[in-house]
């Protein structure tokens, strides 16, 4: 890595990044309610599912976490509780580590994947500023540092999902080879293990849930979908299933890890399942990215035109600013044949490179991990076997036919 010194900001300026971030969401929700109704026109639906899910997810995998200056709390947190937020009312039980964070995005998930109608713009509305509300009334209780720190789902999010990118900022500007972050610095506890596989975990149902087979298993013609309404508690059992069985699988893989790995050490030396729990799940957030980013490919070359044109005409009255207001949306190049091989090509590379370099970064775990190269080979190849399997899948996810 190559680190290079960098003035940090005054405070003053992340606080107002913060408050502005804040302003913008509030004046966001308020075009989810009077704008239109069309989620393809309101700025709200286009800005929180392209904007932030997709763009800003990558985003934070490639060049770093930088939700650090534009989260919508800490700001408010500083001007209205001020020296409170640092002694709050009440304390978070360390056992608990950042599993409030987990089940908060566990139920992002739930709604992404199983509500009936996620991106409507006043069913949206009304459950960001839940969202911010439940967390701004948490960091009253528990105070902001804290929960933003293993509380808050996106925070603690983008913190791991950044530690895959290039970039590292922090007292200065690092480099280093991607996902070097996640080999180097802090040790990894379980939740981030956990964290990390529940990404990877859900993403993962996201797409199969749109694949024939899944269709044909719930008994659903995919030429005919009845729509999410119909397939809302299949939706939400299938991604629990599936979170839970490739945290099961990889428990197990790490299991037989450990076996092959300390054959012939010493009972002092040999390295316990939690160990290699905690080191190698983290490697798969490469993975998680990887898929992300293939998934949304498209979704991102279409919805970002129209989200470009609702930034010019955010209430749909023929404004003009910014001069995107007369963005026309095109789709073309779904119908030629060689962009469509450019953009399947493309997010097959992308789930291929994320692989690798979860290899990549599991075996440096494992060298580092073991000590020795023979040990460290041993431990790594169920890891491997399950890298090469799972890379199977995400190719005939991306090649299966799709009914929605």
């Amino acid at each position: 890595t190559t680190a290079i010194r960098i003035p940090i900001a005054p405070k003053s300026v992340l606080i107002s990044l913060s408050v502005l971030s804040t302003l913008s969401l509030f004046a966001i929700c308020a075009v989810g309610f009077l704008g239109p109704r069309d989620p393809l026109i309101n700025l709200l639906p286009l800005f929180f599912w392209t904007g932030f899910w997709v763009i800003l997810f990558v985003a934070a995998g490639v060049i770093g976490n930088f939700w650090i200056w534009l989260n919508p709390w800490s700001g408010v947190c500083y001007l209205i509780l001020g020296r409170a937020a640092r002694r709050p009312p009440f304390k978070l039980s360390e056992r608990l580590g950042i599993a409030p964070a987990i089940c908060l995005f566990l139920l992002f998930f739930a709604f992404s994947i199983a509500d009936p109608a996620p991106d409507d713009p006043d069913r949206l509305a009304y459950i960001v500023l839940t969202y911010w509300l439940v967390n701004f009334a948490a960091m009253t209780a528990f105070g902001c540092e804290e929960w933003m720190r293993r509380g808050e789902a996106f925070t603690v999010f983008f913190d791991q999902i950044s530690r895959v990118a290039v970039v590292k900022w922090a007292q200065g500007l690092s480099l280093g080879f991607p996902g070097w972050q996640l080999v180097k610095g802090r040790s990894n506890s379980i939740g981030f293990g956990v964290l990390a596989l529940v990404v990877l975990g859900a993403g993962s149902f996201d797409g199969l849930k749109e694949t024939f087979w899944w269709l044909a298993l719930l008994g659903i013609n995919p030429l005919e979908f009845p729509g999410r309404t119909a397939v809302m508690t299949s939706s939400l059992v299938g991604m629990i299933l599936c979170v839970v069985a490739l945290i099961g699988a990889f428990a197990a893989v790490a299991w037989i890890g450990k076996a092959l790995g300390n054959r012939g050490k010493s009972e002092g030396d040999q390295i316990s399942l939690r160990a290699m729990f905690c080191a190698f799940a983290p490697t798969v957030l490469p993975i998680a990215l990887a898929f992300h980013a293939s998934h949304f490919t498209v979704t991102f070359l279409i919805n970002g035109q129209y989200l470009l044109a609702a930034m010019g005409d955010p209430l749909a009255n023929g404004s003009n600013l910014f001069g995107l207001g007369q963005v026309r949306v095109t789709t073309g190049f779904l119908n030629a044949p060689n962009s469509v091989k450019t953009i399947w090509l493309s997010q097959a590379g992308m789930v291929v490179f994320g692989h690798i370099l979860a290899v990549v970064l599991s075996h440096r775990k494992a060298l580092l991990l073991f000590e020795r190269g023979k040990h460290a080979v041993l431990s790594q190849i169920p890891l491997g076997a399950f890298m090469v399997l799972y890379t199977l899948f995400g190719l005939w996810l991306l090649a299966t036919p799709r009914g929605i």
